[in-house]
């Protein structure tokens, strides 16, 4: 039976959550991390997450689920886009998007930017989506390490995001799943905070209730220094 959990926090910094997130088990669950001046990050992210929840839930059994995704995250880069056009207060706001549906066997994902998508088994922790980042391209070449990546100046540039231009490649994928094993959708306020190392330790072969991991990643995070907004979505599947 799949037991799922939600928590966003604002960290220990930042003076609102510019964090989103759509929240409908057992099918969809969906992470964005909203970026912009004033509220601009708050508007784009949450209308992100209620645009893909919407598209998904409307048309979900009609279209294969990566299709699916990848049409519901243009449609929501379409909508923040002409907001961000036509109001000068939200011009380049955007927002990342991880977004997952679950089937009886398999989970299909949709996703732009550096929000993540971590599947855990009784053999470790798997990043199963890439981040559209600049640090992301070099670790790819080899030029830095994921350990390097966390302090790194350029850190948090982007190289795709949600709304900010309008033409948008959105990364889909799948993965089968085991009953017994967990997912983790998270914005970059977990994982810029708390090492693969400590996630792997709070996911893997860990039976305690899914709340109480989730309140745990938080709290290693805001004590780390909570530079960021934090949401996170674990699914026991």
């Amino acid at each position: 039976m799949m037991l799922a959990y939600v928590k966003s926090d604002i960290g220990m910094v930042r003076k609102a959550n510019e964090d989103s997130f759509a929240f409908e088990p057992p099918h969809l669950f969906v992470v964005a991390d909203g970026m912009g001046g004033h509220v601009a990050g708050e508007v784009a992210s949450s209308i992100a997450a209620a645009t893909v929840k919407e598209y998904v839930l409307r048309n979900l059994g009609d279209v294969h689920p990566r299709q699916l995704l990848e049409q519901a995250i243009l449609q929501a880069n379409q909508e923040i886009f002409e907001k961000a056009q036509n109001h000068a207060e939200y011009a380049g706001m955007g927002t990342t998007v991880t977004a997952a549906i679950l089937d009886e066997s398999n989970i299909f994902w949709g996703h732009v930017g550096d929000s993540r998508l971590y599947y855990a088994n009784n053999d470790g922790l798997e990043q199963l989506t890439s981040d559209h980042s600049l640090v992301w391209e070099l670790i790819k070449a080899g030029t830095i390490s994921k350990e390097e990546a966390l302090v790194h100046p350029q850190r948090n540039i982007l190289t795709r995001a949600v709304g900010t231009s309008e033409h948008l490649r959105v990364e889909t994928g799948a993965y089968q799943y085991h009953p017994g094993d967990k997912v983790l959708l998270c914005t970059d306020g977990l994982t810029n905070m708390v090492g693969e190392d400590e996630l792997a330790l709070a996911m893997v072969n860990n039976t305690q209730d899914g709340q109480l991991i989730l309140d745990g990643l938080i709290e290693k995070a805001n004590n780390a220094g909570g530079n960021d907004n934090i949401t996170a979505i674990l699914i026991a599947l």
